[in-house]
Formats: C-alpha cells, sequence, structure tokens
C-alpha cells in the first residue's frame, strides 16, 4: 500500500507538506476546525493506534470502562494534533511560542561547561520547542539533532530543511538508521568539541542493543545508544521535556544532569543511568499523560490483567 500510494501515503511527503501549509496559512478558527476534522477522522480510522493509545494508558490512569477510554483516546490524539501543528508554527512562521521553564539554575550551570551536553527526551509533547531552547540560549554551541529516519526519503529532507533554517545554520540534523555505521563516531566528536547533542532515547530501533528498565511498573526497553554515547564522551545526559499548556504556550522541563559511571561494569553502569532516565520519563508523563505519543501497544493485554 506504500509503495501504490507513493508520496500521498500517510507517511509521505505530500502530508507533510499539506500540514506545513495548513498551519502557516490558515486563520486560527481554520486551524482548529482542521483539526476537529482530522482527529476525528484518524480516531475512527486507525484502530490499532486506538488500541494500543488506550492500552498504554491504563498502566497511567489505570482500567476505565469503555467510553472513558474513547475520551483518553481522543484526548490524546487532539494533544497530538495541536502538537504537530505548532510544531510547524514554530519552524515555518514568525509566531512565538510561550515557554516557562522549569529548571533555570541547572541550565544556567550547565553553561558553565566546556565540554558536550546531551538533551535527551521521549515522545512527550513538543520536542522541537525543547530543542530550540539550546540554539536560543546559547549562540556559541552548534546543536546536532538525532531523529528517527522517516519512511519517505522527501519527507525525510524537508523536515531537515525546516529544522535547519528554522536554528539559523546552527543546527545540524542527522537521521539514526543502522545504514549509517558512522553517526556514533561524528555524535562523540561534536561531543568533544563542545557540542550539543538533541535526541529521544525511550524508542529503541529494530535490532538495536536495548536494557530493560521499569515504567509504571512494567518492563520497558530503552535504547543503549544514548548511555553509551554519553560514557564514552564523558558528558552528562540531561532529561528534557517540553509539556504543551495551552495555544502556544509550553512548559519547558529541564532535570538534573544523569552521569554514567565508568566502572569495570560497563552493563551495569549503563542500566544505572537509564534506570534514572526511566524515572524522569515516567514523571514527565504523569504530569501530561495525554501528551504522551506512543502509538505501539508496549505490553501484552494478557500481562495486563
Amino acid at each position: 500500500m506504500q509503495r501504490l500510494l507513493g508520496r500521498f501515503h500517510v507517511t509521505g511527503v505530500f502530508w507533510y507538506r499539506f500540514h506545513q501549509l495548513g498551519a502557516s496559512v490558515l486563520p486560527e478558527w481554520g486551524l482548529w476546525a482542521a483539526i476537529l476534522i482530522f482527529t476525528s477522522f484518524f480516531f475512527v480510522t486507525l484502530i490499532k493506534i486506538r488500541s494500543a493509545i488506550g492500552s498504554n494508558l491504563e498502566a497511567v490512569l489505570g482500567p476505565c470502562g469503555w467510553w472513558r477510554r474513547q475520551v483518553r483516546i481522543y484526548r490524546t490524539m487532539w494533544s497530538f494534533a495541536w502538537c504537530l501543528s505548532e510544531r510547524y508554527e514554530r519552524l515555518s512562521t514568525d509566531k512565538q511560542v510561550q515557554c516557562e521553564v522549569d529548571g533555570d539554575q541547572i541550565w544556567n550551570g550547565l553553561l558553565t561547561r566546556d565540554d558536550g551536553i546531551i538533551f535527551v527526551t521521549a515522545h512527550i509533547g513538543g520536542w522541537e520547542v525543547g530543542s530550540m531552547l539550546a540554539s536560543a540560549r546559547q549562540q556559541v554551541r552548534r546543536v546536532h539533532v538525532v531523529r528517527e529516519k522517516e519512511v519517505d526519503p522527501k519527507a525525510q529532507e524537508f523536515i531537515r530543511g525546516l529544522i535547519e533554517s528554522a536554528g539559523e545554520e546552527r543546527y545540524t540534523v542527522h537521521f539514526a538508521g543502522a545504514d549509517d555505521p558512522t553517526l556514533g563516531t561524528q555524535l562523540l566528536a561534536a561531543l568533544r568539541h563542545g557540542d550539543i547533542v538533541a535526541l529521544q532515547g525511550d524508542r529503541p530501533r529494530t535490532g538495536g542493543r536495548t536494557v530493560t528498565t521499569t515504567l509504571f511498573g512494567r518492563p520497558f526497553e530503552l535504547p543503549v545508544g544514548t548511555a553509551a554515547l554519553a560514557r564514552a564522551a564523558e558528558v552528562p545526559m540531561v532529561p528534557v521535556f517540553v509539556l504543551r499548556e495551552g495555544r502556544s504556550r509550553s512548559r519547558i522541563l529541564i532535570r538534573k544532569p544523569i552521569y554514567v559511571e565508568r566502572t569495570r561494569d560497563r552493563d551495569q553502569d549503563l542500566k544505572n543511568a537509564l534506570t534514572r532516565l526511566t524515572a524522569e520519563i515516567e514523571a514527565a508523563i504523569r504530569l501530561r499523560p495525554h501528551q504522551w505519543f506512543c502509538f505501539r501497544r508496549l505490553w501484552d493485554p494478557r500481562a495486563e490483567a
């Protein structure tokens, strides 16, 4: 189906450009109407995703009846639509996002460092707003944004262009994939040069190494790459989460840096650091559970009983 529809598939560049155009030119009432229509359409048609959202939220909010479950799912899809639309507004227009920062003292402490920093987040709220924080508050350092590869190569280049142009040449966008074995080396060199690496660290790639931690009392797999990079470069992982507070308003949470130990037991060092990262992810999800955008079922239904 994906090859048949090409760029008109849901992962194709057509829909990326279509969404960006709508967020850029529609009046406020038109954007509200479009989000209502498309959220309702996808709520009805994306059955597997709807099931995954409802299942995952039970771990956060507890079990509920059928109607309450549908409300939870719709609220999550609604939040996702707004976060995505405001991302395009931020990257494509001069509309500003009002950001309240929790953790200014932590941020100011990080600015005194000469070495690099890894900003790590999860699929929660509006990540691009958080990555802009590094560029806006410290003009000197270069920011390397690491993203998952897009299914459509044209969509990938479209996103790359948006982010790099919005970053005013201070951004370099990397797309992680098994076909680029040099990415780790590039990021390590950037960190040792004093640059910032910004990435999402909550979703393993197929075939990648993982560590089993615990999220909401259930097993949760995290990729080891982020912690391994921090350990090799001897730099901190700084959890950063961007929560949507309202129309063009965000709250940026900067958490205490996580330092990866360097003992003889490398695997345990990585697991300890990732366990702390999982605790930060869980705390952020609890604050805004409907801004947790995990659209695959994390746990077997039999394990939820």
